[in-house]
């Protein structure tokens, strides 16, 4: 996606149900970013056993050095075709950003995306909602609100 011309990238994590893990936006896609979204994933889900990317080079040099600076055994699997769980989860943010054609600021797009996160987890049924009868999506998103 543009923000002010220039291409921002969305980091997404997503487990093996189809469950977005995390998201961040970066404007840059380069082992630092992808370093400090592996921090961020794992700080708010727990250490991973295994990862599976594409062949991104700035992604296997950010795992490597966290197991080596942080002394962990994160297992790394390359595979074009497993990683189309994120493609296909990815595909319902680009569908949304598309047609925007680009963001004015770095902020705007970072909360846009997030509000755009939330309601596509509440979709995915990964909201908990602690009332015991079933709402829907529009009810969960007032919820969360109030």
């Amino acid at each position: 996606m543009k923000i002010k011309g220039k291409w921002a990238y969305l980091y997404r994590a997503v487990d093996k149900e189809g469950h977005t893990i995390d998201f961040l936006l970066t404007p840059t896609r380069d082992r630092d970013a992808a370093e400090a979204f592996l921090h961020k994933a794992i700080r708010t889900q727990g250490l991973p056993e295994k990862i599976t990317i594409d062949k991104s080079g700035a992604n296997t040099a950010a795992i490597r050095r966290y197991n080596k600076t942080h002394k962990t055994a994160i297992i790394i699997r390359h595979s074009k075709y497993l990683n189309n769980l994120v493609e296909q989860d990815h595909r319902a943010v680009k569908r949304l950003t598309r047609p925007m054609l680009g963001f004015k600021s770095f902020w705007a797009a970072r909360c846009t995306i997030a509000g755009i996160e939330v309601m596509h987890a509440i979709r995915k049924g990964q909201l908990v909602t602690s009332s015991a009868k079933s709402q829907t999506p529009a009810e969960q998103f007032y919820a969360l609100a109030a």
